[in-house]
């Protein structure tokens, strides 16, 4: 089990750590000899806090400056305690021993009694979500042992803990120098009933093994062998085995185990468990990439577009409402934009107040709203999908725990819908129209023809009689997307909104032709994966420098002038397809030509044969 051990200065706590560890035989042989032998030579009487400072500055300034990490076992078992620095210029530094820790003894000293700084302490074991504290009430043989003292101080923190919400364990009267209440209860306290330190440390209840929790396995990526495709990633949480239904968040597909995969053995194995890295397949075959975590499907983890956190900013920038990162979420990445501050703690003194930004080195209570839902727990109930980092550009300007986890109401709606389906089938459609429906999905730079070449296939198989239209990435923007800008989470939304647009009208019978820059694979391959049977991927090739010649909107002009951000081409990249069903040529060609060409290709793939046409009336 990890402890962190907090309180003010001078308090006690390095001394209390140092009892502890003398009690339980944790000490190297002799450490204590040369640690008086050390104080004598530099004249400084020997105190019990020097066994646990790691650092010689430490020694000369009297306080302590590092995080350390010192393991030591009871008899119940074996722990790690963390002595994190008080003094305030080192607070940041107790913020990163305090995060890993389980439980918290905070320590205050009986003749001082609570100051702000002990207060403040109690507000960042609040933030950080931990729950098991004992409190300390340290130098007890200053006030004489007073029992009346005790409880002045015992209710004073405990008050001032309960209004943050905390309710400590335990409140122990110590007296760390002598070693009384520190293993044992002391008979300088008769008054008081309940455990020593040591024993309050035992009866804290540790945390549940990572196996026990339920399953997150993030998803790292897809790979292709032979046949297969193997869904490769950590089990950071719980247990898998073959024959599990899984479910993908944030998707909501579901499918079942059918093999797990483990690097360097012969044999497939039949189940996994958290901190194994495998692959698996799945007995049917749904779109899965990167960045989605697969659960059980009665313990799925939670969806939302906003997420409640606690962040510890890094950024050489202030975080401000409104202001846009990338939260990286085990495999995830999302895009988030700061909807709220609703506290700023300050590291150096532990202060907290409102605020619209939060300052480097600061710690605040933030709400981020992303452009997609985000799949997530609480840090309390599953700490692997509970912590975040933000990135902007390509630093990392902080991190965070997940303070309360949440689901959209539109999610949790969406779990009472059922497809209703439809009485009239696609064959019988095909039949109908003379020609099957589909998406022709044209991608390619701006100013490379597309929106003319679609509009152009239109009215051509509009003549011959088909069921077509055209969705135009200009067109769409004035309603469907209105609300989207070019950012790079904008451009995936606007894709996705259209993709989902395009399958409903192939699903009732049209070719649909599309015209959009949609520059990034991952998000046509999503269009594709809706009905992978219906999706034709053009890719229209012109290259930039002909397109940047062309022109006729004049965008490249104001793209190369910094007028317009994130242009495709210019200041954003374009992501070619691999293996697209078409790639349609227009350089060197006037226009009927390129028309010509996609509209062999459409007639081949879409229209019915004889025999077809003949079934078809003949039922």
């Amino acid at each position: 089990m990890k402890i962190v051990v907090v309180g003010h200065v001078d308090h006690g706590k390095s001394t209390l750590v140092g009892r502890i560890l003398n009690e339980t035989g944790a000490l190297p042989e002799g450490k204590v000899e040369y640690l008086k032998e050390v104080c004598d030579k530099r004249g400084m009487p020997f105190e019990w806090a020097f066994v646990m400072d790691a650092l010689q500055a430490e020694r000369d300034q009297g306080i302590t400056i590092d995080t350390a990490q010192i393991r030591f076992r009871s008899e119940a078992r074996p722990y790690v305690i963390i002595d994190a620095p008080g003094h305030k210029e080192f607070l940041k530094n107790m913020v990163s021993g305090a995060a890993s820790a389980e439980a918290a003894v905070l320590v205050i000293d009986a003749h001082e009694g609570v100051q702000e700084q002990s207060r403040r302490h109690g507000y960042l074991l609040h933030l950080l979500g931990l729950r098991q504290i004992a409190v300390a009430v340290n130098k007890m043989d200053l006030v004489d042992f007073s029992q009346a003292r005790f409880e002045e101080v015992k209710a004073e923190i405990v008050a001032y803990l309960n209004s943050i919400g905390v309710e400590p364990t335990y409140v122990i009267p110590v007296a760390a120098r002598s070693g009384a209440n520190i293993a044992s209860v002391a008979a300088e306290t008769p008054w008081y009933k309940g455990p020593s330190v040591l024993g309050a440390l035992d009866l804290f209840e540790p945390a549940k093994p990572l196996t026990d929790l339920a399953l997150r396995f993030p998803v790292q990526d897809v790979y292709k062998f032979d046949e297969r495709r193997i869904i490769a990633g950590r089990i950071e949480s719980g247990r898998l085995k073959v024959g599990d239904t899984l479910v993908f968040a944030p998707s909501g597909k579901m499918a079942k185990i059918a093999t797990i995969e483990t690097w360097g053995n012969v044999a497939s194995a039949v189940s996994a468990g958290a901190g194994q890295s495998v692959g698996i397949t799945l007995d049917e075959q749904i779109f899965v990439e990167r960045g989605n975590v697969a659960s059980l499907e009665l313990h799925a983890p939670n969806q939302s577009h906003d997420l409640k956190a606690r962040v510890f900013w890094l950024g050489k920038g202030p975080l401000k409402v409104g202001s846009r990162y990338k939260l990286k979420l085990a495999t995830a990445e999302h895009v988030v934009d700061v909807v709220a501050i609703e506290r700023v703690i300050d590291v150096e003194d532990l202060a907290n107040h409102q605020g619209s930004e939060v300052a480097r080195n600061a710690v605040a209570e933030v709400v981020f709203r992303g452009k997609s839902p985000i799949a997530h727990d609480s840090f309390i109930d599953n700490p692997r999908l509970g912590r975040f980092v933000l990135v902007e550009g390509y630093d990392i300007v902080g991190g965070g725990v997940i303070a309360e986890a949440s689901s959209d109401e539109a999610r949790n709606r969406s779990t009472h819908v059922t497809e209703v389906p439809h009485k009239v089938d696609a064959e019988t459609r095909a039949i109908a129209n003379g020609h099957r429906g589909g998406v022709v999905w044209l991608t390619g730079l701006s100013g490379a023809g597309k929106s003319t070449i679609a509009m152009e296939v239109e009215r051509q198989l509009f003549l011959k009689g088909w069921q077509v239209t055209v969705l135009d990435g200009d067109n769409v923007r004035t309603g469907l997307c209105g609300d989207l800008g070019f950012s790079d989470s904008d451009r995936v939304e606007n894709i996705r909104r259209v993709g989902e647009v395009a399958h409903l009208f192939a699903e009732a019978g049209m070719v649909v032709v599309t015209s959009f820059i949609s520059p990034f694979r991952a998000d046509r391959e999503k269009v594709r994966a809706i009905n992978p049977d219906a999706f034709h991927e053009i890719h229209v090739t012109t290259g930039l420098d002909e397109c940047e010649r062309r022109d006729p909107k004049g965008l490249y002009k104001k793209a190369r002038a910094g007028e317009i951000n994130d242009f495709t081409g210019v200041s954003s990249a374009y992501e070619a397809p691999a293996l697209p069903e078409l790639a349609l040529a227009t350089e060197g060609k006037s226009v009927d030509e390129s028309v010509a060409d996609l509209l062999r290709y459409i007639d081949n793939a879409f229209s019915l044969s004889a025999r077809e046409q003949a079934n078809g009336w003949g039922l």
